[in-house]
């Protein structure tokens, strides 16, 4: 469900609501909203945590039903954890966990006093929208295809009020932006790969671009990307019967004539492993393959949401990969559109190879200031930094700093790995310019180093999202990283 956000002053003790959210620390330390609903309700509060049915450990949550001498008809205290360690990541947390409470609730809406809550180094635009982004993360449920839900016959919660003044209006504004991005890039995510195919993703992409001012859509078929020279690209999708197509999104909010900043998402959209086919157990999994483009795409909505004074181009390789008689082979040799040559050591290794000509493309094509690309590439990232960070690459400093930067900001955060030179060698081939991998050492850096040699002379980075594009298991959705970073980082780039 999309919940609907506002914001304005709020007496706690006297706000009419199905349900008030206030904070309390470990050892009994009040908010002041929460001190302001004890003090009206004769010590309700105190008493529970005095009782200890209200402990204060971060991400709890009680409930006090129609407490006297207050007027809302719930209060929903969340715990905070211990006081002197309180930061944003808590923070983040606190406001994940009161929204799934609340959603579990009988009511439509409720007032959040937890944006009030100091944040060491925030400001309240910052708590604002960092807790309309977590309650709409939270609230957000799949329900596209397959699975119709129960019609409930109880309330649900589709609108939360945040105490607030104007200072974080524009917080909200982002927030609501933002959200719209992710849940754009989870849904596409989630979908299945017998509907979410490459003609699917154009088709959403030309969708958003008829309904949307300064949003143009262009969409290269197989004939057409053969005709240039997409040799890598092609080779992947040959073993497919749904054809490759690659998709282009211009939004023009700048300056006629300013170079774009521009986005490239890896987009298979199901990833068998090809002829060097992946186990059976897990492959379920590989329909998230297309986060990377889902990510890209969900920052391009979330941009043109907020009208950011900047173009921006947007490019998604949309390919299945699968074993078939036609399909590329084990030491292949492949002509990219660059013109360099790839010997092919495993097919598997094949997000790269769209990667390759489609960052060609984008750089012949639009000359953008910058270039970066996301991508679900290795399982190798995931080994070295687990489901946290998304592994972060480039060759210049200041580009990785801002993105850095972002992801500190958002909580959607990356960590940076080296793009030495000393490691080329690992793609040294005999048979061609350069092979798609490098041996298992070093397997997310060694994928960094390819891009590279298609990227020289860009100012270029590059997101390995594989282990952050989404949570594991049967049950397990897509995140919608990197949308936060990728929308702060060009929020970064208006305002400086």
């Amino acid at each position: 469900m999309t919940l609907q956000f506002s914001l304005g002053p709020v007496a706690p003790e006297t706000v009419e609501t199905p349900c008030v959210v206030v904070g309390v620390y470990e050892n009994g330390v009040f908010t002041s909203a929460a001190a302001r609903v004890d003090t009206a309700a004769n010590g309700a509060i105190k008493r529970q945590v005095e009782s200890g049915d209200i402990s204060g450990k971060a991400g709890s949550a009680t409930v006090l039903f129609g407490p006297e001498g207050v007027t809302a008809k719930r209060v929903l205290v969340v715990g905070l954890g211990g006081q002197k360690s309180f930061d944003g990541a808590r923070y983040q947390k606190v406001c994940i966990e009161a929204a799934r409470a609340l959603g579990r609730l009988p009511i439509d809406g409720a007032v959040c006093c937890l944006t009030e809550v100091e944040v060491p180094g925030r400001d309240a635009a910052w708590r604002v929208r960092t807790a309309a982004l977590a309650a709409d993360y939270a609230a957000y449920r799949y329900t596209a295809t397959f699975k119709p839900r129960e019609k409930s016959t109880q309330p649900e919660l589709s609108a939360l009020a945040f105490a607030g003044g104007d200072d974080a209006k524009a917080g909200l504004e982002q927030a609501a932006a933002i959200a719209e991005g992710v849940r754009f890039a989870r849904e596409l995510a989630n979908l299945p790969p017998n509907i979410c195919n490459p003609a699917y993703i154009a088709d959403q992409a030309k969708a958003f671009a008829d309904a949307n001012d300064k949003v143009s859509c262009n969409v290269l078929d197989h004939v057409e990307m053969e005709k240039l020279g997409f040799g890598s690209l092609l080779a992947v999708g040959r073993g497919s019967v749904n054809k490759p197509k690659l998709v282009v999104l211009e939004y023009k909010g700048g300056n006629e004539g300013d170079k774009p900043y521009a986005f490239v998402g890896k987009g298979i959209t199901f990833d068998t492993g090809g002829i060097s086919l992946k186990p059976g157990p897990g492959m379920e999994e590989m329909k998230f393959d297309m986060g990377g483009a889902a990510g890209v795409l969900g920052a391009f909505v979330a941009t043109v949401k907020m009208g950011l004074a900047l173009n921006l181009v947007c490019v998604v390789p949309a390919v299945e990969n699968m074993p078939d008689g036609d399909s590329y082979r084990p030491s292949d040799v492949l002509t990219s559109l660059s013109g360099l040559t790839i010997e092919v050591l495993n097919t598997d290794a094949e997000g790269r190879l769209i990667l390759c000509d489609a960052l060609t493309y984008t750089a012949q094509t639009f000359q953008p200031q910058v270039l970066i690309d996301a991508a679900t590439l290795t399982g190798a990232c995931v080994i070295a930094l687990g489901k946290h960070a998304s592994g972060l690459m480039s060759k210049h400093d200041d580009l990785a700093a801002e993105l850095l930067a972002a992801g500190e900001t958002t909580l959607d955060r990356a960590w940076r790995l080296p793009l030495w030179d000393d490691y080329q060698a690992q793609l040294d081939s005999g048979f061609a310019d350069v092979a798609n991998i490098g041996g298992k050492n070093a397997g997310a850096i060694t994928a960094g180093c390819f891009l590279a040699r298609f990227t020289e002379g860009q100012r270029w980075a590059h997101l390995d999202i594989a282990g952050t594009a989404w949570d594991e298991g049967r049950k397990g959705l897509a995140t919608g990283r990197p949308v936060p970073l990728l929308a702060q980082w060009l929020i970064d780039r208006v305002a400086g």
